[in-house]
């Protein structure tokens, strides 16, 4: 498995090649040119036209929204130039699935081409979904959270490393933990980052507060507000600041510093205890081994 993972790292280029192919010829010259290089490309890499209606997408794809608006511009760049990369696509039961090239489907489909070109390739469902992502991920198609779900999917699901994954992506360590990390987001937030109202580096200093209600709080402030990534940082950072503060001002009562002295003068040690409702934790001192063993050998004789 390892294998594979740092043989996609060399990136999609053995996939697709420097290939142009047009999809509406003007003419019956043109077409018959088209078609005879058509055939020639596809002895050597395996492109042929597929009927459109033919190809299914990909149940595994890690992309979930189709920006309309930019769907609508590619259609448009396809009407007039023709499809200059080929879909990557593969065997299913009922036709073809794709592997990569959803949008470029999606566009052709709005305009009414009826056999687009493809290359075939044999694929697991290991393969498939491995390469959906990379092709994704390396074309910067993916929302951030797409993206972190895509990487989990790696490392669940195909029990990949994250570095593995790092190097599969071409993508540091510490980013890949970073997009890990958003994953652990509140849906609501989720949806701002999806949406894009909200960017990586917001929810990056939103994640360093521990507080869910405090986290959506300040994520609704921030797109209402227009706020950049440093002024999230900032209130984040306040935040943390603010809880530090009333965490070191709260007083210990009359009756725990009793108790504290008590077992003080039991122990023969200074003791800590920290209260919490009915919940706390007492901390004995030691200085050396000796007395360590000393407090573990009087503690034992209470028992």
């Amino acid at each position: 498995m390892a294998k594979k993972a740092r043989g996609l790292g060399k990136g999609l280029d053995a996939l697709f090649g420097d290939m142009e192919v047009s999809v509406e010829p003007s003419s019956k010259e043109e077409e018959s040119s088209a078609v005879h290089d058509i055939e020639a490309a596809e002895t050597h890499e395996g492109i042929k036209y597929i009927d459109i209606n033919n190809i299914k997408p990909n149940a595994n794809q890690p992309r979930k929204t189709f920006d309309e608006g930019k769907l609508e511009e590619l259609a448009d760049s396809i009407r007039e130039h023709g499809l200059i990369q080929p879909l990557v696509v593969r065997k299913s039961t009922n036709g073809y699935e794709i592997v990569a090239g959803e949008r470029r489907w999606r566009a052709a489909r709005k305009i009414g081409i009826k056999e687009i070109p493809a290359i075939v390739r044999e694929l697991s469902d290991e393969e498939n979904m491995l390469l959906a992502i990379i092709e994704n991920m390396q074309r910067e198609d993916l929302d951030p959270i797409e993206e972190a779900e895509g990487i989990s999917q790696m490392i669940e699901t195909y029990g990949l490393s994250q570095e593995q994954v790092s190097k599969s992506l071409g993508k540091s360590r510490p980013y890949i933990t970073n997009q890990l990390r958003l994953l652990k987001l509140p849906e609501e937030i989720r949806k701002m980052v999806s949406d894009g109202r909200l960017s990586s580096g917001h929810v990056r200093a939103l994640i360093t507060i521990d507080d869910e209600e405090k986290q959506i709080k300040l994520a609704v402030q921030a797109v209402e507000q227009g706020m950049s990534v440093r002024q999230v940082e900032a209130l984040a950072k306040a935040n943390k600041n603010v809880k530090k503060s009333k965490s070191a001002k709260k007083k210990k009562s009359a009756d725990v510093k009793r108790v504290e002295e008590d077992l003080k003068v039991a122990l023969g040690t200074k003791v800590n205890l920290n209260q919490n409702g009915k919940k706390g934790k007492i901390e004995i001192e030691f200085y050396s081994k000796d007395e360590l063993e000393r407090l573990i050998e009087l503690l034992k004789s209470l028992g």
